[in-house]
């Protein structure tokens, strides 16, 4: 293979290029919580999505904390609320709200 060095054993484990890991994480929870903030993006004022928990792929509790690791990255203000259904997610920063 042209510009590939061999990978060497070094000590106990191998070793591998720096250019051979990958960058960024996609956890678990990255779709449903893809889907959740591009719902939110074009939810209007005073609205709130209502996702069944039967839906969720984890425990509402992981999803939430999910999504409120993903919304600090992209600099979002969300709010969420359950009841033993659903999980309730909408924009914070609306005035009022």
């Amino acid at each position: 293979m042209a510009g590939k060095k061999a990978v060497v054993p070094y000590g106990k484990f191998k070793t591998a290029a720096r250019s051979e890991v990958p960058n960024g994480r996609k956890g678990k929870h990255n779709a449903v919580i893809t889907d959740i903030l591009s719902d939110l993006k074009g939810l209007d004022a005073g609205l709130c999505l209502k996702i069944p928990l039967t839906e969720l792929p984890d425990s509402k509790v992981n999803i939430r904390s999910a999504l409120n690791r993903a919304a600090h990255k992209h600099s979002l203000s969300v709010a969420t609320a359950t009841d033993a259904e659903f999980l309730y997610v909408w924009n914070s920063d609306e005035a009022g709200v």
